[in-house]
């Protein structure tokens, strides 16, 4: 039924991941018939549900100011529990505009000029640059890699914590850039570390539809006591592909944190849904399972091709792709920094993938591959990238 093979016009799109302009800013000069994996959106049409109900919209002709009616809560409700087994109340959900601006909101929310934020490294840019640009100072917590897999060093966690007093602690579940799952006992120590600690924790989850190897733990699936200090953001636009409608939610149980959050993004104007966003939530939640099923097989059958391909190379090291669509390899012996190597690949080869030192901190050995696209793409990229690593 879903044909994932097909290529869609992401030229005419306007898309920032096509457009020779914008990859060339970022790149450099490289030849036009380049192949890219970088930036996280995927290269697949949506799923034809939401399409028609777009097409409907459309056919309406009146694009006026909406709300988050019924459905909204209603899809929200039954995502999470069918999906994630977790229980959510109704008034703990809060329409936000993309998870990227709610961090920011977040930050204005539960921190002044001089405060700071925790993070595990590496971690999603965004993350820091959220308190950056409000004057947040920003306390990096490096992740172990042990047998190429992250782990949290809980002690030095705790001791950075009593040191820095950070108000926020930014989480991200599953992880990005590596894709690695959280299990429940390792968010509880975090929890738990935070909440004795008055850091309120801040998790994003959502890369959590793409789940490849184990599963997916919700934070929500902590115990109460701790969900009591924590603020979860996710949606439906890396599972779907909806990333340019800039629809997203909030799920906060404690009042009074919802309450302050909700403050903040009534200070920001953040009140009504973008249109098409929440009838595309709505959809890909109601509708759209067996898809979300399909996509995440044509997604894995990708990274096998990519771990057979590493495979061939002792030198390169390439993380378990838990979950998400986006590789994380190690290229350090290859004599490269993260950032020659993609610069280098690029001009070369014409492959755009993700310089790993842009992850904040920890991430200089790493590049970040988006597998998120038509298996000829990769096998392209792969053939490109076999005789690239051949010549160094």
């Amino acid at each position: 039924m879903y044909n994932f093979d097909d290529r869609p016009d992401r030229v005419s799109e306007k898309c920032r991941k096509w457009d020779l302009n914008i990859i060339r800013d970022k790149f450099g000069d490289i030849k036009e018939d380049f192949v890219p994996m970088w930036i996280a959106d995927m290269d697949f049409k949506i799923p034809t549900e939401i399409e028609s109900k777009f097409i409907e919209a459309v056919k309406r002709g009146v694009f006026g100011y909406t709300y988050c009616y019924d459905e909204f809560y209603d899809s929200v409700i039954g995502w999470q529990n069918d999906m994630h087994k977790v229980n959510v109340e109704r008034e703990w959900i809060t329409l936000t505009y993309g998870t990227v601006s709610t961090l920011h909101y977040v930050v204005q929310a539960f921190c002044k000029k001089g405060d700071s934020i925790i993070l595990n490294t590496p971690v999603y840019d965004p993350f820091e640059s959220s308190a950056k640009k409000q004057g947040v100072n920003v306390v990096c917590n490096t992740l172990d890699v042990i047998n190429d897999r992250y782990y949290i060093n809980f002690d030095r966690l705790e001791s950075q914590i009593k040191e820095n007093k950070p108000k926020l602690m930014m989480f991200c579940t599953p992880h990005n850039p590596s894709g690695r799952i959280w299990s429940i006992e390792e968010m509880t120590k975090v929890a738990t570390i935070c909440k004795e600690n008055n850091v309120i924790l801040v998790a994003d989850e959502v890369h959590a539809e793409h789940i490849h190897y184990g599963e997916f733990n919700s934070i929500l699936k902590l115990e109460r006591e701790l969900l009591e200090n924590i603020i979860l953001l996710t949606s439906p636009n890396k599972g779907f592909n909806l990333g340019g409608l800039k629809t997203s939610y909030s799920i906060v149980i404690n009042k009074d944190i919802r309450d302050t959050f909700r403050k903040k993004l009534k200070q920001n104007s953040i009140t009504s849904p973008n249109v098409f966003g929440i009838i595309g939530l709505i959809t890909a939640y109601d509708e759209c399972r067996e898809w979300l099923r399909n996509v995440n097989e044509y997604i894995k059958s990708n990274y096998e091709l990519l771990e057979n391909w590493v495979n061939k190379y002792e030198k390169i090291k390439l993380m378990k792709m838990e979950s998400s669509y986006l590789a994380w390899m190690d290229i350090s012996n290859l004599g490269l920094s993260a950032s020659e190597f993609t610069d280098r690949l690029a001009v070369n080869t014409g492959v755009l993938i993700e310089d790993g030192s842009h992850f904040v901190k920890d991430g200089e050995k790493y590049v970040r591959i988006n597998l998120g696209t038509q298996k000829e793409n990769v096998i392209e990229a792969l053939n490109r990238m076999d005789l690239f690593v051949k010549s160094l």
